[in-house]
């Protein structure tokens, strides 16, 4: 079930937000937002770092971490009347995306809706593939060959090998000059990952899942383990979180990659000179057609334009919601 949490403030402001894993986000906020009633939304700060200190002692699920912030956020920027990309220093708000797949069966079904993708805009693509080594040789080797040689390629490996097969299959993305190797293997292992650095040239895209927001990334940096760094709202504390992150990487030479859609990544990826691209996952045929026309985000011709209205973007039915609410807390 999904989840939709509303802050309402003393100035009439009403922040939002949905989520899934609903029923564990109200249990959450059954049990621990309401020592937030009488917080001042606009100190970010503040409230990040209080919510910190809950996980302490809750171990609060990733998605869930960020959630106040994110809320706070949607808050403070229709407080400023300013888009949340340029409270948060405004980089670009034209952002390409790359067309992300989710894992399809069978080697047809990825050339067409990839080639379907090309052919509507998109210049970068990455590949959630079947972790057998090679079968995923077989695939992104045709994706090259499918896209041509000017186009970004990455390579998502969901955390699936050890570090011997990992070796093995980035050097084949290597000589396909694929833009980045992502999360071959888990990623509580890090001396797995600096022995994979050290041997490879191609860039390993990293920490993306793992627990402790920047304090988590730092270790990765000083220890060598990734060559990229990963960051999002969503596994890395809202988008107060996020923003460390991305400038932890960037204080290091290194390019934080915004990981997931949504609204929150989109205005993180507007806001940030170190980050490529967007993702936009691609389901089916009829789903890639409508990019173009979804009402959140939409991606025309391979591009996100980042939303300039102030909020996150989100617009609620708020009768609606309360008609359908199975429960309310």
């Amino acid at each position: 079930r999904t989840a939709v949490i509303r802050m309402e403030t003393d100035s009439g402001i009403v922040g939002a937000v949905e989520t899934k894993r609903g029923d564990a986000v109200v249990d959450l906020v059954r049990r621990r937002y309401h020592e937030f009633i009488g917080e001042n939304p606009l100190l970010t700060e503040r409230l990040w770092n209080l919510m910190w200190e809950v996980d302490r002692v809750e171990e609060i699920h990733m998605r869930s971490l960020g959630l106040l912030d994110i809320l706070c956020w949607d808050v403070k920027s229709k407080q400023a009347q300013m888009p949340v990309y340029q409270m948060l220093g405004g980089d670009n708000r034209i952002v390409p995306a790359y067309a992300s797949t989710v894992t399809w069966p069978t080697m047809d079904e990825y050339e067409r809706y990839i080639k379907m993708s090309r052919d509507l805009g998109f210049k970068a693509f990455k590949l959630h593939a079947w972790g057998d080594v090679k079968r995923d040789i077989e695939l992104s080797t045709n994706l090259r060959k499918w896209v041509g040689p000017d186009a970004d390629l990455m390579f998502d490996g969901s955390a699936g090998w050890d570090l011997v097969t990992s070796l093995e299959f980035g050097r084949v993305l290597e000589g396909e000059n694929f833009l980045w190797y992502e999360e071959p293997m888990r990623e509580f292992d890090l001396t797995s990952y600096v022995k994979l650095t050290e041997q490879l040239s191609i860039p390993v895209l990293a920490c993306e899942t793992s627990d402790g927001c920047h304090w988590n990334a730092a270790m990765w940096i000083d220890m060598g383990a990734l060559d990229m760094m990963r960051t999002s709202t969503h596994y890395k504390g809202g988008i107060t979180g996020a923003m460390k992150v991305a400038h932890l990487a960037e204080a290091h030479g290194m390019r934080a990659q915004v990981h997931g859609m949504g609204y929150g990544n989109a205005h993180v990826c507007a806001a940030i000179p170190n980050n490529d691209y967007y993702e936009q996952l691609i389901f089916s045929e009829a789903h890639v057609r409508t990019l173009a026309g979804q009402a959140e985000l939409p991606i025309v011709d391979g591009i996100l334009h980042a939303p300039e209205t102030p909020g996150l973007g989100h617009e609620f039915d708020w009768e609606a919601i309360e008609k359908t609410a199975v429960h309310v807390v």
